[in-house]
């Protein structure tokens, strides 16, 4: 059973999982965190770099910034083009690629084990020399208003967006994760350029890897790809502090949006602020999430698509973040149904905050994330991903066994309780596709 506490101030920290892979932290004197997770007899490796920097951290004329700089970075250094960026990869088979999140954003690549170091110094490279090319910059703006184009043409992704907007209103978290047509548009060359300086620093960096890396090793080459760039790894500097996992005080932002569009698909989201990423009873969660709207057995898939035919897809989710979540349930259905899909979601939902689930049921949701995240964690880039995730949200490692003794707590009784206690909250509605306001009425408060 592993449990570890990523201290800020602890720079030094080794112990075995019961995996039996090693993991070891290190912080740097200026303030770099590396964490590395060995897997034995793995022969390739992924690794991140990844700073703790998000949309919901971009400020009034920098609005996309974060999302600019994941594509631009790609666009070549003081010392590649972006060509030779490609090819470094394409040399060794290994593939890269970049997400931005709300409140993060990393660059990571996986390779054979023997290719570790170029990987390193290609991606440390960019993240510390990219000149950002006036040019390329214009370039790339075309290319982000065209992914917009590509996600404003999905029913889904609209809804989804519109529905984070209602249930987080004017809080940051409620912001689009990509920017809109508006700021693209509008940020300029030297207010990414100022964002980029700003929050790409040595205590903003975090490198984690797993599968064939031997902690030491990639110390010494992390400390070299820095070094070419100019950051001395002896300048001394603390890490920077992470966010505060505290529950803020948000305020929903609508009760009922319907965006109309003459599709032949209505996309229903329902549902309240959820729980934080720290939030004890966050393993509850994921078990009510399993039993509810997590897979083919579920409550919602079993009423709503099996016995009934309204919906090919119908999911519950809860998107954590430091200080504020989403929890919904969705449906894709037929305009037509749209209201009835709608009152099976919430009743569903309701029967689970009034009476909970059976013992079998309770079962059934705990083999299926215990067997899902035994698959899950056999990939060096899951494990790459948990490192950076105990080490940036909450500052706690938690191995398998630890997880699933976490899970295996939950009870019935915790199910009924967090149902109860969701169900209780302000509920947002929101819908894309041919339909009316009035087909959604019954269910507003």
């Amino acid at each position: 059973m592993t449990e570890v506490i990523l201290s800020l101030e602890q720079s030094e920290i080794s112990f075995t999982t019961s995996q039996d892979s090693l993991v070891r932290r290190s912080v740097l004197p200026s303030g770099v965190r590396v964490l590395t997770e060995q897997m034995p007899g793995a022969q390739s490796a992924s690794v991140a770099f990844t700073v703790a920097v998000g949309s919901r951290d971009e400020t009034d004329g920098h609005f996309g910034s974060t999302h600019f700089l994941e594509h631009l970075l790609f666009k070549g250094t003081t010392k590649r083009t972006a060509l030779e960026i490609a090819v470094a990869f394409d040399s060794v088979g290994g593939s890269s690629n970049a997400s931005t999140g709300k409140e993060y954003t990393n660059y990571y690549a996986r390779v054979q084990d023997k290719a570790l170091p170029l990987a390193v110094e290609v991606i440390g490279d960019m993240l510390t020399s990219s000149i950002i090319d006036s040019k390329e910059f214009e370039n790339e703006r075309s290319v982000i208003l065209e992914e917009l184009a590509m996600n404003d043409d999905d029913p889904e992704d609209v809804a989804g967006e519109a529905f984070s907007a209602a249930v987080l209103g004017s809080h940051s978290l409620g912001r689009p994760i990509g920017g809109t047509n508006e700021t693209i548009a509008a940020v300029t060359r030297d207010a990414v350029w100022a964002h980029y300086k700003a929050n790409y620093r040595a205590q903003d960096l975090v490198v984690t890897a797993a599968g064939g890396v031997h902690h030491d090793q990639l110390l010494g080459l992390v400390a070299e790809a820095l070094a070419k760039a100019g950051w001395d790894p002896t300048d001394a500097a603390p890490p920077v502090a992470r966010r505060i996992g505290t529950e803020a005080n948000i305020s929903r932002g609508s009760e009922l949006q319907v965006i109309h569009r003459p599709i032949a698909q209505a996309n229903i989201f329902v549902g309240s602020q959820g729980l934080i990423a720290d939030d004890p009873r966050r393993y509850a969660m994921a078990v009510l999430n399993t039993a509810l709207g997590g897979g083919m057995s579920s409550r919602l898939f079993q009423e709503i698509r099996e016995k009934r035919g309204l919906a090919y897809s119908v999911y519950s989710f809860n998107q954590a973040y430091s200080d504020g979540a989403i929890f919904g349930l969705y449906a894709g259905c037929s305009p037509a149904k749209a209201s009835e899909v709608t009152s099976l979601m919430l009743a569903e939902f309701d029967k689970v905050a009034q009476s909970g689930i059976s013992s079998d049921e309770l079962a059934l949701a705990k083999g299926n994330i215990s067997g899902s995240l035994a698959l899950k964690f056999e990939s060096t880039q899951a494990r790459m991903s948990r490192l950076a995730s105990s080490e940036i949200t909450n500052g706690e490692f938690v191995d398998l066994d630890t997880t699933l003794e976490r899970f295996d707590a939950v009870s019935v009784q915790d199910i009924q309780q967090l149902a109860a206690d969701l169900a209780s909250r302000e509920r947002s509605i929101v819908a894309v596709g041919d339909l009316k306001e009035k087909a959604f009425e019954p269910f507003t408060r």
